[in-house]
């Protein structure tokens, strides 16, 4: 079996019971139909399931299994309440958006950063079946203003990976098939300030698969990625390293050539035995099962428990490291990283000079 076969552990504290998949609304795009008034013919039927196809493409498929998980969780809500959820009410999401920030049940109170990606959820959700959901009204503004200001507390930042946690993490791994593979994982994404999900997508070639989030280019001099990401596409520019060893791009050369890639996905599974690649991509979750495992196996932050050692880094520790690590001017790393505004690349910068600019003495103080 391959290795990327996995149970995810970032189950919503609140989400839907297993049966409760069979209760869902159609989706977004199955609820794209002719109208009532047009008869129906082979090519517009072809049209429809092309617009289903385009709408199954408007969000990332985590951010849609996200939504649906929303929805699920809200219409059940609504039933145990005795309420329907169609049309949007107010006043109900109100009470829904208050009972999940005060729980007293066995289930925990929310964050406020997930209360806030629940309402987006029931917006996406209700304007996909004909319904605009006013979040200015003040049945919602004003309970979502006064959880904020109660429960907000400022973000849990996963804590960087710097130079030599890399080099320590990349030590660890064996120089097998699957360590070829794994080290590319963890050195491509580290200097390219990738985000998991863009790691996993990438493929060898421009339109490989349908599925595809992006392609790669080795030069001489190093290695353009074309990735089409949350901030649409954007050319990240890997350079070659001072020595093979932890050089990014031999990494991925070796991963290429001794797995015999030469088309589709870059990253894949192994066979058990990890003498043979296969052919199936490798999930976004292995990209984070690998950190913490190399994290643990580096000694990395021994001075704590496993248990917060694990809890301490993710995904965003190879974005963040590159940030707090580059000493160059913020605004190539924020390119890298692909931020709209400097300001966002600031909050993945762990240490940085933050008083470099001292406008106390510009002040003349």
């Amino acid at each position: 079996m391959p290795e990327n076969h996995e149970k995810s552990h970032s189950e919503l504290p609140n989400g839907p019971s297993p049966n409760e998949d069979d209760e869902r609304d159609p989706s977004a795009s199955d609820a794209l139909t002719l109208p009532s008034f047009v008869a129906g013919s082979g090519r517009l039927d072809r049209l429809v399931d092309t617009a289903r196809d385009y709408a199954r493409q408007s969000a990332s498929e985590n951010t849609l299994k996200a939504y649906a998980k929303d929805w699920a969780h809200f219409t059940r809500w609504c039933r145990l309440k005795g309420t329907e959820p169609l049309p949007p009410s107010p006043e109900m999401i109100g009470l829904y958006l208050a009972d999940l920030a005060s729980r007293s049940g066995p289930s925990p109170a929310l964050s406020v950063s997930t209360i806030d990606r629940r309402l987006s959820g029931l917006a996406w959700n209700y304007a996909q079946r004909g319904f605009s959901l006013d979040r200015k009204n003040r049945h919602i503004a004003t309970v979502l203003a006064g959880i904020k200001r109660k429960h907000a507390r400022p973000p849990e930042q996963k804590e960087a990976i710097l130079p030599e946690d890399i080099l320590a993490m990349v030590a660890t791994l064996p120089f097998d098939l699957r360590g070829l593979r794994d080290r590319a994982i963890l050195l491509i994404g580290y200097a390219g300030g990738l985000r998991r999900s863009e790691i996993v997508s990438l493929d060898v070639h421009k339109d490989d698969t349908p599925d595809s989030g992006g392609w790669i280019e080795i030069f001489d001099m190093g290695a353009l990625l074309t990735l089409n990401a949350k901030t649409g596409w954007r050319e990240v520019e890997i350079g070659r390293g001072s020595r093979d060893q932890t050089c990014p791009v031999h990494a991925l050369e070796q991963w290429l050539h001794f797995a015999k890639i030469d088309f589709g996905p870059v990253f894949v599974g192994t066979s058990r035995d990890g003498k043979r690649a296969l052919d199936a991509r490798l999930n976004d979750k292995h990209v984070a099962r690998l950190i913490k495992r190399t994290v643990l196996d580096a000694g990395i932050r021994s001075d704590l428990p496993e248990k917060d050692r694990l809890a301490l880094f993710s995904g965003h520790s190879l974005r963040a490291g590159l940030a707090s690590s580059a000493e160059i001017d913020e605004r190539y790393v924020q390119k890298q990283l692909g931020h709209a505004s400097a300001e966002m690349t600031r909050r993945y910068q762990r240490r940085r000079d933050r008083f470099r600019v001292n406008l106390t003495k510009a002040a003349g103080l």
